[in-house]
């Protein structure tokens, strides 16, 4: 990592039990707080920042894009929740910490950017989602909120057997269902994370200057699917065209990876109704001003406690939405839409705003915020992100630091490791079970030609490159080994623990009442919980992911997503008309 000039260059031993140093060694006055909002499912190039054309209503997201560094070209290290949010937090590419799919567990001696903050002095605190498997702190000193998604194994793929359809894979249910709803699983989990986010901000606003600063992450589930979201942000876009999406390609000339996708997400041979794609995408952007609006709050909350000079904010998301482009929907693939994400980073009166066209990761966050604060990084330790403040303070970013991006992905819909190379224009996506695929994004923003039987000089030389690079990069058939025998034991595993007495691995956050939430104890203690606190609102895996989702969805709605007399049974009796 490289980093400023006024950061030590020399790592603290692994045996030395002495506090950190960085920029400040002798007292947190004037260490800036960070403030990173993390959305899930939110595509870059659907926001006007990236895209001024688009037509989804975000003024808050605009202001903050504004006074920030935006980087244009951003990806995500694995277009699944999980793997994405495991790399993002640990720097790391999927392949070096098993981050396979959203059932693999992320190794308790990973270091985090909660883990490197909090050596430097550092109050790390979570709000919301991170679909962390099995230990659900990882660094972070305190944990707001449970998570939305399941902690355990029961997510687990299996490539033994690729044809098969899981229960909880994604469906066509989220779109014919889309529509406005009054509450749902969604909106209940973010509107807590919200209500403890603002609550722990007024908080630290409240304490000592000399108090340690904090890292406030802000996870929000919002726009993910399911697509519906409240009438407010439904009737937003009331009488405004909803562009369907521009690209349409036919099931039969799809690429091999995406009609193992179209199958994955029962698409295949169901083409959704038009009808349906329009009120999918309305509810969608309506999900995506919800979190502009949160955007808002939080921004709003600093200024009016006086420390917004002092806090550093990032932007970002986990991975994108194809949001029925290419006939896609989700994720899961490389894919502009599904694999590029936005990121924004605001220091008030430090940098000023500007847009950086370098390909960058969300691995690059890590040693990112560790060079802003001055920081260090052991750079003994296995770390793939960059740091991007060379970019930050560059005069001509473009001829700065590194362009290069790697992702990988072994998640539901691939049945080998499907890997990506994003450097300059080009893209080259790669897998042994498929045809490699080659887009030149300068010339083809929306990835229509492939380009790999092209007989330009050119275009011949970036492919023979990017191929080389590819197989000296990856050792696949290794690869594919490792995932399988991960998978095997996981499901091993989840089909012992599903068995008797089941212990849940969901978080359960503190709540004591004993205990100021303006001035918290210096040494905190356990709270007694007993097995009828914990949380039953989000998503477990003990209850089966569509009846859930129907369950906690009010009002009720038929398949097709019509609402049901609300007087009649609710949830999943009044779904299916019982």
């Amino acid at each position: 990592m490289e980093s400023p000039e006024i950061a030590p260059s020399t790592p603290p031993s692994s045996l030395d039990n002495s506090p950190p140093t960085g920029l400040w060694p002798d007292t947190n006055a004037g260490k800036p707080n960070i403030l990173f909002i993390l959305a899930d499912q939110i595509s870059a190039p659907l926001l006007r920042p990236h895209n001024p054309a688009s037509p989804i209503k975000t003024p808050h997201i605009d202001s903050l894009a504004a006074k920030s560094v935006v980087f244009e070209s951003a990806y995500c290290a694995s277009p699944l929740c999980a793997p994405s949010r495991s790399s993002l937090v640990t720097g790391q590419l999927p392949t070096k910490i098993g981050a396979w799919d959203n059932a693999s567990p992320l190794g308790v001696d990973v270091p985090t950017y909660a883990h490197y903050l909090r050596r430097e002095g550092y109050e790390t605190v979570l709000a919301g989602k991170m679909h962390f498997i099995g230990e659900q702190l990882h660094g972070f000193e305190e944990r707001l909120t449970s998570d939305i998604y399941p902690g355990d194994l029961g997510w687990s793929v299996n490539w033994d057997q690729p044809d098969r359809r899981l229960e909880w894979y994604h469906n066509t249910a989220s779109i014919l269902q889309a529509g406005p709803c009054i509450r749902s699983n969604q909106l209940d989990f973010d509107e807590e994370v919200m209500f403890k986010s603002t609550r722990y901000l007024y908080s630290a606003a409240r304490r000592k200057p000399t108090d340690r600063p904090f890292c406030l992450t802000v996870s929000l589930t919002h726009p993910h699917d399911p697509y519906t979201i409240h009438k407010k942000y439904w009737d937003r876009y009331e009488n405004e065209e909803i562009p369907l999406p521009e690209i349409d390609i036919p099931q039969e000339e799809q690429d091999p990876h995406s009609k193992r996708l179209l199958h994955v997400c029962e698409l295949a041979d169901k083409k959704p109704p038009v009808e349906a794609v329009r009120r999918a995408r309305r509810a969608y952007f309506g999900a995506v001003s919800y979190v502009d609006d949160n955007v808002g709050k939080l921004m709003e909350v600093l200024e009016e406690c006086g420390m917004a000079e002092n806090t550093i904010v990032v932007f970002s998301a986990d991975h994108g939405d194809m949001l029925g482009e290419r006939g896609l929907w989700y994720k899961m693939s490389w894919f502009e839409g599904s694999a590029r994400v936005p990121l924004m980073i605001s220091y008030a009166n430090k940098y000023n705003p500007k847009v950086i066209s370098n390909n960058v990761s969300s691995m690059d966050i890590l040693p990112t915020f560790l060079d802003l604060v001055g920081g260090v990084i052991d750079d003994r330790l296995p770390l793939d992100g960059k740091s991007l403040l060379p970019l930050i303070q560059a005069r001509n970013p473009i001829r700065t630091g590194n362009d290069t991006v790697y992702g990988e992905y072994a998640g539901e819909g691939t049945i080998s490791p499907l890997m990506m190379i994003r450097r300059g224009p080009w893209k080259l996506v790669i897998c042994p079970a498929d045809p490699p695929q080659l887009y030149n994004l300068e010339s083809d923003p929306k990835e229509l030609r492939n380009l790999t039987t092209s007989q330009d000089p050119n275009t011949i030389a970036a492919f023979a490159s990017l191929q080389a690079e590819a197989s000296k990069r990856w050792d696949f058939e290794r690869i594919h080994e490792d995932v399988l025998r991960s998978q095997r034991s996981r499901r091993l595993c989840w089909d012992a623990l599903t068995r008797g007495r089941f212990e849940s691995w969901d978080y359960q956050p503190r709540n004591d009442a004993r205990e100021s939430c303006v001035f918290p104890p210096k040494q905190a203690h356990a709270c007694e919980v007993s097995a009828d606190d914990f949380d039953d609102r989000y998503i477990r895996s003990k209850v089966p992911l569509d009846e859930l989702e129907l369950r906690a969805r009010y009002p009720p709605v038929d398949a097709m997503g019509k609402e049901l007399p609300r007087a009649k049974s609710k949830g999943v009796a009044g779904a299916n008309n019982q």
